[in-house]
């Protein structure tokens, strides 16, 4: 017993130990964001430089928003005759229709609009995007996601920093079309906003590395050509890319005032696939580039980034184990004086629970929609738990990423929604679902089995216990009950049910 008790503890407090780092850079985050938060980068051009643009938009079955889509883009500010736009279509749905109907619809009206369908999905979307360049007429290339609201003055402020010959991409910042729909869209808004506010912000202000995130901004064509062309052998192509243009001395420019709305995920298992694969691309990229980053002549500081953000979902797989051997590290440690807690579990808290709340809070007071933003402080406690309950699914992408050869892109459905959380195109829009996953079992079972941790420590009065204990339970509870429980929210958005199994997972690619 003596010796489970040791290694039991030691695991504890090293899983703490590592933790409180990333917690500690949460912090370190903060104090380079708030030393450059005034330095916002400068275009080396004006409005008279107006080069040729494409704009590529590369859509899946999303025939709930393509639309949408397509409508906003043609808005942006930009002459017509340099403006090419490409529909890069790879849906095997009636989203082939919309789209082919829609770039009919503007193209009668002057613009330059051409839509490629493929029918083999080779690379997936970088597939499609290194697909059309083949045939892009643009110096430069735009690209957007099909929930993506393109601002009329995107163009206006992205192109002018490409005026500087060493500037290989351009990255917008994202806002939520439907935070205030439900908790979990609360989240998940608060989530993005630190990566994009601090994140994003601290490490392109302060000469770091930064990630290009895919969509919401803009390249150079021959950076791309010049960095390897878009590869197909990670499911986060936009990281891959970014690092190996960056690691070839070019240059990225992060706008955090050139604000793109999107869609977020409004069910909670098209909510883990997205992480699952964001987490599993991240892994990938590690294999991938990470040991040339290390090696590289790059500074510590660059270098040191790069570990942190990769590698963070990392820590999902600490969390299983912590998930696991906290209420025995509680048994082994009952009787321990309050004093001696305060001092061995004091730092730990400190750098883990009030830096999660500082960096996450203070988000939201430095994003561009914040008004009444102390309102949404409530929703970090929330945040914590989610995270705790996604640690399952995040450590099995993680290691996914790690030891296969798995690149399949599993697209996260997208409904078409306002900021209201209400469908757009109410009575037509298409339900596309996500298959549950059999670890939402494994979640279940773990919030029993902190609801039992959560009980016993009440009935033995070990309150110091509880508030931790029901963190636990509460994030395993809500991801489980959520990803199990059939709650209607397509109906609630006036969605078709899709009418059988076959036809939904021709749909779940």
């Amino acid at each position: 017993m003596e010796v489970l008790k040791t290694a039991t503890l030691a695991t504890y407090f090293t899983i703490l130990t590592i933790l409180s780092i990333y917690g500690a850079h949460r912090l370190w985050m903060l104090i380079l964001y708030f030393r450059h938060k005034h330095q916002p980068p400068q275009p080396a051009g004006d409005r008279s430089f107006e080069p040729m643009v494409t704009v590529q938009l590369a859509v899946f079955n999303e025939m709930n928003v393509v639309e949408r889509l397509m409508d906003y883009v043609v808005r942006m500010d930009w002459p017509k005759e340099k403006l090419e736009i490409q529909m890069l279509d790879d849906s095997t749905d009636d989203t082939v229709k919309v789209a082919q109907a829609v770039c009919e619809k503007y193209r009668n009206l002057g613009w330059d609009i051409s839509y490629i369908h493929r029918t083999d999905r080779t690379g997936f979307k970088a597939g499609a995007l290194d697909n059309g360049l083949k045939t892009a007429k643009g110096e430069f290339v735009a690209m957007f996601d099909a929930d993506f609201l393109p601002t009329e003055d995107f163009l206006r402020k992205a192109v002018p920093h490409f005026k500087d010959d060493k500037i290989a991409f351009i990255q917008g910042c994202w806002d939520h079309l439907n935070r205030d729909f439900s908790l979990l869209t609360q989240v998940q808004a608060i989530l993005l906003d630190g990566h994009f506010v601090f994140e994003h912000t601290a490490r392109n202000r302060s000469h770091a590395f930064f990630n290009f995130s895919g969509t919401a901004g803009m390249w150079r064509v021959s950076a791309i050509a010049d960095a390897g062309g878009w590869e197909h052998d990670t499911i986060t192509e936009d990281a891959d890319l970014s690092y190996r243009a960056q690691l070839k001395g070019w240059k990225g420019v992060y706008l955090k005032d050139m604000v793109v709305p999107a869609e977020l995920p409004v069910e909670v298992n098209a909510f883990k696939s997205q992480q699952h694969r964001w987490a599993k691309g991240n892994a990938q990229v590690i294999r991938k580039l990470m040991k040339t980053i290390l090696t590289s002549k790059e500074s510590l500081h660059t270098k040191a980034e790069c570990w942190f953000h990769l590698t963070a979902n990392c820590n999902y797989m600490l969390m299983v184990v912590l998930a696991v051997i906290m209420v025995p590290s509680m048994y082994f440690r009952a009787g321990t004086p309050a004093k001696v807690l305060l001092l061995t579990d004091g730092p730990f808290f400190l750098l883990n629970a009030v830096s999660v709340g500082l960096y996450f809070g203070l988000s939201q007071r430095e994003v561009y929609n914040n008004k009444n933003w102390t309102s949404r402080l409530k929703y970090v406690p929330g945040l914590m738990s989610l995270g705790i309950g996604l640690c399952l699914n995040q450590a099995k992408a993680v290691l996914e990423g790690f030891f296969t050869d798995d690149i399949e892109f599993k697209r996260t459905p997208k409904l078409g929604v306002d900021e209201k959380g209400k469908a757009t195109v109410p009575g037509k829009a298409r339900a596309y679902k996500v298959p549950k996953s059999v670890m939402t079992i494994l979640e279940a079972a773990f919030a029993v089995y902190y609801f039992g941790a959560v009980c016993v420590a009440i009935y033995i009065r070990k309150w110091a216990s509880v508030p931790f204990l029901w963190l636990f339970f509460s994030g395993f509870a809500y991801i489980s009950f959520m990803s199990l429980a059939d709650v209607k929210i397509f109906r609630r958005l006036a969605m078709d049910e899709l009418e059988d199994d076959e036809t939904q997972s021709s749909l779940v690619q």
